[in-house]
C-alpha cells in the first residue's frame, strides 16, 4: 500500500521533530519515519532500572528567539533552572572552567604558568609579524593561545575527542566551536569579574526528566494534529525522478511502507541519504559520500553507591593516561533522573570508532574499565561503590572534520541543491557539528521554506548559536536577526 502525506520527515531527533512541529501549527500534516524506538536522537533520555541518563548531556539555553519559543511552547514551565559549574582534570588536579587565574596558578605553579604566558605573548609576536591563516586546529588554537596552553588544556581532549592528531583537523572545528575565548579576557575576568565583558552563562534550561522529555512531548503534539511518527522504522529506498523525490520505502517490522510526499526532509546522515537513492547518485558525488568520516561513542552509566560525589554537571577529562574523556554526573542536572536519592548515576563517556579497541569491549569489560578509571580520578568513588551498571553505544555521533571534509561537503551539497523537493536538516543531515538548538533552526527554516518562504539552510550563521558568549548589545542584534519574516504566502500542500 502507498499512501501520501503533503510532508514526509527521516528521523525523530530534535530537527525531523522540529520541523513536523512547525508545519502542524500551520495545518499542514506530515509523517516521521524513525529507525530506533526512541525520539530524539542524541538528544533522547535513556533509562536503566529507574535511572535516567543524558546521552552527552544537553543543556538548553540558545540565543535564537525562534528556538526558546519552541522549547517554551512545547514544555511551558516544567524546565527546571540548573546551575552551571564544569571543571577540567589534568594530571591529579581539577581546574575551573571557565579558567579562573588563582587556581589555574596554584594547579600549575608559577614556573609554569610563566612559561605559558611566555608563550601566548610570543604567539601574539609571531601572528603581528608573520600572519599566516590558519588551515588545521593545531595552528588555529596555537596562534591564539600559544604553544604551551595548547598542549595543556586542548592537545589531549580534542584528540580523545576524534581519534586523530589536531594538526590533522582542519581549523573549521576550533573556529566553529572555541570563538571568542582568549587568554586575556579569561585573566581580565579573573581579576575583575565579567561586569560588561563577555562571560559564560551560569545556568541553563533542563527538562526534570531529561532532554527526551521534550522530545517525547513533542511526539505526542505533532500526533495529536494527524501527523503519525512511526519508531522502528527504517528507510531502505528513496525513489527519484530526475530532480524530485517521488517516494519512500521504508521497513518496518515485517511491514514493507511506501510513502509519497510532495516534499521531503531529512535528518538522516546524509552518506546513508546519497545510498539510499534509486536511481544512485553519479558516480563523483557517492565518491565524495564515502569520504565523509563520523566519529562514534558509547557511555557508560554506573550506578554508584553514595549521596553526593562532586559538584559538577560534567569534568572534561584532559589527561592521557585516562579513556575516559568526559564525565557527567546526572543527579547534578536534575534530581530526578536519580530515584534512590542516597545513590548517584555518572556517566563514563568515551569517543571512539566503530571496530576499535573501546568499541569492541564487552559491556562487562567496559563497565569494569569504567569503574577502575572512577575510582583512579579521585572523585570519591572507592572500591565496591558502584553496584550497577549499562552501556549505551551511539554510531555517528560527530561528523568529523578532517583535512577532507569541506572538499567532499561541497560535492554533496551542490548535488543535493538541484532538488527541488528535498532538503536536509540537522547535524548528520548536513554534516556539521551543530548543537542542538541549531539543528532545530535549520529545521524551523526547512518547515518555512514549505510554507513559502526562501531560505538557504546552508547559509545559516551557524556562530549564532553556538556560542555562550555575547555582550549586551550583540545578543540585540542576534535576536533581531533571527527573527524570521512573516511568509507573505502559505502553499497549499495538505
Amino acid at each position: 500500500m502507498t499512501t501520501h502525506y503533503p510532508v514526509v520527515i527521516v528521523g525523530a531527533g530534535p530537527a525531523g521533530l522540529t520541523a513536523g512541529y512547525e508545519l502542524s501549527k500551520h495545518g499542514v500534516n506530515s509523517i516521521v519515519l524513525e529507525k530506533s524506538d526512541k525520539v530524539g536522537g542524541i538528544s533522547r533520555t535513556e533509562t536503566y532500572k529507574g535511572y535516567r541518563f543524558d546521552i552527552g548531556g544537553h543543556r538548553f539555553f540558545t540565543k535564537v528567539g525562534e528556538v526558546q519559543q519552541v522549547w517554551q511552547e512545547i514544555m511551558g514551565n516544567e524546565f527546571i533552572k540548573v546551575p552551571r559549574l564544569s571543571r577540567i582534570y589534568y594530571k591529579g588536579k581539577f581546574y575551573n572552567y571557565p579558567l579562573s587565574l588563582f587556581n589555574t596558578l596554584m594547579n600549575l605553579g608559577v614556573v609554569s604558568s610563566a612559561f605559558i604566558l611566555l608563550s601566548y605573548l610570543k604567539a601574539k609576536v609571531r601572528a603581528k609579524f608573520q600572519p599566516v591563516e590558519p588551515e588545521t586546529f593545531e595552528e588555529w588554537v596555537t596562534d591564539r593561545f600559544g604553544s604551551r596552553l595548547y598542549r595543556t588544556f586542548f592537545k589531549t581532549y580534542t584528540e580523545k575527542v576524534w581519534g586523530i592528531p589536531c594538526n590533522k583537523i582542519r581549523a573549521d572545528w576550533a573556529a566553529q566551536r572555541i570563538q571568542g575565548m582568549s587568554l586575556k579576557r579569561a585573566v581580565i575576568n579573573a581579576l575583575f569579574g565579567s561586569q560588561n565583558a563577555k562571560s559564560l552563562i551560569k545556568e541553563f534550561d533542563y527538562p526534570l526528566l531529561g532532554p527526551g522529555q521534550m522530545w517525547e512531548r513533542c511526539q505526542e503534539i505533532i500526533e495529536s494534529r494527524n501527523s503519525p511518527v512511526l519508531m522502528n522504522t527504517a528507510v531502505t529506498r528513496i525513489e527519484r525522478e530526475g530532480t524530485r523525490i517521488k517516494s519512500i520505502t521504508a521497513q518496518k517490522g515485517d511491514e514493507t511502507i511506501t510513502l509519497t510526499g510532495d516534499h521531503f526532509i531529512s535528518s538522516m546522515p546524509v552518506t546513508a541519504l546519497l545510498h539510499r537513492l534509486d536511481p544512485l547518485p553519479p558516480a563523483h558525488v557517492l565518491e565524495a559520500a564515502r569520504g565523509l568520516k563520523y566519529r562514534d561513542f558509547l557511555i557508560v552509566s554506573l550506578v554508584v553507591d553514595r549521596p553526593h560525589l562532586f559538584p559538577d554537571n560534567w569534568i572534561y577529562i584532559h589527561s592521557p593516561e585516562f579513556k575516559v574523556g568526559r564525565i557527567q554526573n546526572f543527579k547534578n542536572w536534575s534530581p530526578a533522573m536519580v530515584p534512590d536519592p542516597s545513590k548517584t548515576c555518572l556517566g563514563m563517556e568515551y569517543f571512539c570508532s566503530e571496530g576499535d579497541a573501546i568499541w569492541e569491549q564487552s559491556d562487562a569489560e567496559l563497565i569494569k574499565l569504567a569503574t577502575q578509571e572512577a575510582i583512579d580520578l579521585g572523585l570519591g568513588v572507592q572500591p565496591g561503590d558502584v553496584e550497577d551498571g549499562v552501556v549505551i553505544r551511539q554510531h555517528k555521533a560527530y561528523p568529523v572534520y578532517d583535512g577532507e571534509y569541506r572538499q567532499h561537503l561541497q560535492v554533496i551539497q551542490d548535488y543535493l541543491e538541484t532538488f527541488d523537493n528535498l532538503q536536509t536538516v540537522g547535524r548528520n543531515g548536513m554534516h556539521r557539528y551543530n548543537n542542538q538548538d541549531h539543528s532545530m533552526l535549520t529545521a524551523l527554516l526547512a518547515a518555512k521554506n514549505i510554507l513559502g518562504e526562501t531560505h538557504d539552510l546552508w547559509n545559516v550563521n551557524t556562530e549564532r548559536s553556538y556560542h555562550e558568549e555575547f555582550t549586551k548589545a550583540e545578543w540585540s542584534t542576534d535576536q533581531q536577526s533571527s527573527e524570521v519574516p512573516p511568509p507573505s504566502r502559505l502553499k497549499q500542500v495538505a
